[in-house]
């Protein structure tokens, strides 16, 4: 029996087995270890994190994960150890085996819709299905005809037919029975189309609508629309020869996502392919009958729209989570004003720190709440739509989802990227759990509308509306409108709100600062007539402003009488809530002092003093903040963070994470400059051994 040594190990070896003998196997971190401290940071506070997690989540919810979870960790399919080692092709077939697999279960054990969405949310992988079940599945259901949702939804919900969402230049009929799609150059391709690359055989594609004049037989354009396609066969998978298609390659993150190009050569399609539940082309007259709202068409955006804002919490929520948790562990120097203490200071104790993280930790719960209430708006007006054909909030929830689009995913995007560097040079680790959250998350703040571009659209609904009042032609009907009239009204422009004192100050002040930035716009775009291209910036302001409004308010409503049994948070949790709520509401002040002053919103007497009062709130939530974050109720599978695990045993995990679950170190590498061997022995077992 010979001793050898090698990759940081010793080795037994016999004739037949190679035994590690790895001294590290019993090293332990030094005291107080990660366990035990967060086990003390959990005790200095007594907020009933399982009531909150109900309130935040539903006990449903709860329940539903847990019972998912007990099927995805017993399944090697699921296991993340390896998968950040993996190639691209190879990161694609695993989401794909991981998609199919998790539909297996769903048939196997009759998971409806809401139970599969919870597993792809646990899998945590960006699955090559995920748009089928979503931006394909909701656009059928928006858009189609009762006859086509009747005819279509059976074979999507069975992934029969398996499909993507896309939008291309041109769809033009030359006939009544049949339209042809086509991209005329090569910067008409579509891009960035996810499910498409690979895997879908069907794709809803938004295309220009262009019908021939019967008087000139001139193409007349009537604005965008949906149309269902076939784009690859059912038996081959490969499409047709006037349709290419194919994935786009690696991109900064969604490794498993095949996201899409695809150009047409006048590839035909029949008329029953246009969806027609709102405007149609009648087959017999070929006369066009428009969508009663603008809006419709893009009604599968705005559900996109509203399941990126309530995803927005949760991914904060995340982020969070694993910085607040390690930040509490990692202790770093003694405190200079107590070089008597035997125990370096806990990074979170650190203002530097504080001010990084527990604002976030209070943007998480005010994105919670503001979700809830988009999904409550959206789920009505839904409803009125199908119900009665009731469109009258139908531009209020564009607008609005426009908007907290464009803010709630720049929080969370630039989140998770502040929490990762606040956790200093292990957050650079993908063991950290947020590297490939970043990566993947990434996307946000661009698809469903670039985060910049889609808030002119917020902008001229608001500038409408001060144009509907400033001419008297409307009366103040929704909140907007009341909320304005205010302004315009008011004889004190510069009323100074004591927002260091009442929480009805805050909500105030944000209202009037919205309202004069809506002012201040209108008066350059309608009143002085300055060029839109100029006002970009502005608007885009603008549009923050008001989204900042809708989460104080949506925040705040909480606390109050007005609010349902159900959003009411649970005894014991209300104060920290509330802290919560300020300190969400003084930082985004702080942050935009500039535009509160102007507005005259608040006074430079208050400014002064918000410092003070936000490290207060933040001394106040400190001891909770342990607590916070759990009852967010994100399992450590969800994770996948050494840093951010609940028992804390950080560095326990991101040793043997280094150490023995990394592949790279079961491989030998020769470094010997004149030899082109790369892996020493060529892989050869036995010669790699007789060399250690």
């Amino acid at each position: 029996m010979v001793l050898l040594k090698g990759l940081g190990r010793k080795y037994c070896h016999s004739a037949d087995t190679v035994t590690v003998i790895d001294f590290t196997d019993g090293l332990k971190p030094a005291s107080p270890d990660g366990a035990t401290t967060i086990g003390t940071e959990r005790t200095r506070s007594d907020i009933p994190v399982n009531a909150l997690s109900e309130h935040l989540l539903t006990r449903e919810y709860i329940e539903r994960q847990k019972r998912i979870l007990s099927f995805l960790e017993k399944d090697d399919l699921f296991n993340k150890k390896t998968q950040y080692s993996l190639s691209r092709p190879d990161r694609y077939r695993l989401g794909l085996a991981r998609a199919k697999r998790a539909k297996q279960f769903a048939v196997k054990h009759g998971w409806d819709e809401d139970v599969y969405k919870m597993a792809e949310y646990l899998i945590d992988d960006v699955s090559p299905l995920h748009l089928h079940l979503h931006m394909f599945m909701n656009t059928i259901r928006e858009q189609a005809s009762d006859e086509q949702r009747a005819y279509w939804l059976p074979k999507i919900e069975s992934w029969e037919v398996i499909g993507a969402y896309a939008q291309t230049e041109l769809g033009h009929g030359s006939n009544t029975k049949e339209f042809i799609m086509h991209s005329p150059t090569l910067t008409a391709s579509k891009w960035w189309n996810g499910t498409l690359g690979r895997t879908a055989n069907h794709a809803v594609v938004m295309a220009q609508l262009k019908i021939p004049d019967r008087s000139n037989g001139k193409l007349r354009s009537f604005g965008l629309h949906p149309f269902i396609m076939q784009v690859r066969d059912f038996v081959t998978h490969q499409p047709p020869k006037t349709i290419i298609v194919g994935d786009i390659g690696p991109k900064m993150g969604y490794a498993s996502m095949d996201n899409a190009y695809m150009l047409f050569d006048n590839h035909r399609i029949p008329h029953s392919a246009m969806l027609s539940r709102f405007s149609r082309l009648d087959l017999e007259t070929n006369e066009y009958v428009k969508p009663p709202h603008q809006y419709v068409v893009y009604g599968s955006l705005t559900a996109g729209r509203v399941n990126i804002i309530l995803q927005a919490r949760i991914v904060l929520a995340r982020a969070v989570t694993v910085a607040v948790r390690y930040v509490s562990i990692r202790r770093q120097f003694v405190n200079r004003d107590t070089p008597e203490a035997k125990l370096e200071t806990a990074v979170l104790d650190y203002p530097t720190v504080q001010i990084r993280v527990l604002p976030l930790l209070a943007t998480s719960f005010a994105l919670h709440y503001t979700g809830k209430a988009m999904k409550q708006l959206f789920d009505r007006v839904r409803s009125s739509i199908e119900q009665s054909g009731d469109f009258a909030e139908l531009a209020d929830l564009h607008s609005t989802s426009l908007g907290l689009k464009s803010l709630c995913t720049t929080y969370a995007t630039d989140g998770i990227e502040t929490c990762r560097r606040a956790m200093g040079g292990h957050g650079f680790s993908a063991a950290s759990g947020l590297v490939r959250l970043r990566n993947d998350y990434g996307s946000r703040p661009t698809v469903e509308g670039d985060n910049w571009m889609i808030t002119q659209q917020v902008a001229q609904y608001l500038l409408k509306k001060m144009k509907t009042l400033e001419v008297g032609s409307g009366t103040a009907s929704t909140t907007i409108d009341i909320t304005l009239q205010r302004f315009l009204q008011a004889s004190n422009k510069t009323p100074h709100f004591p927002v260091l004192d009442y929480d009805e100050a805050i909500l105030a002040a944000f209202e009037w600062r919205s309202s004069y930035l809506v002012s201040k716009a209108y008066q350059a775009r309608e009143v002085r007539g300055e060029a839109h291209t100029s006002l970009l910036v502005q608007f885009y302001r603008l549009s923050n402003a008001y989204s900042q409004s809708i989460l104080v308010n949506n925040f705040h409503a909480i606390f109050t009488n007005t609010a349902g049994v159900s959003d009411k948070p649970p005894q014991g949790a209300t104060e920290v809530l509330h802290d919560l709520f300020r300190l969400y509401a003084l930082y985004t002040i702080e942050a935009e002092a500039k535009e509160f002053l102007q507005s005259g919103a608040l006074s430079m007497d208050v400014l002064e003093l918000l410092p003070g009062a936000i490290q207060s709130l933040m001394d106040r939530i400190r001891p909770h903040a342990v607590r916070l974050v759990d009852s967010w109720g994100i399992p450590d599978f969800l994770l996948d963070s050494a840093l951010g695990r609940y028992d804390g045993k950080v560095y326990e995990d991101l040793f043997d994470r280094a150490h023995r679950q990394n592949p790279l170190n079961d491989h030998t590498f020769n470094n010997k400059w004149w030899s082109d061997e790369i892996e020493l022995g060529s892989g050869d077992a036995g010669k790699i051994l007789a060399k250690l």
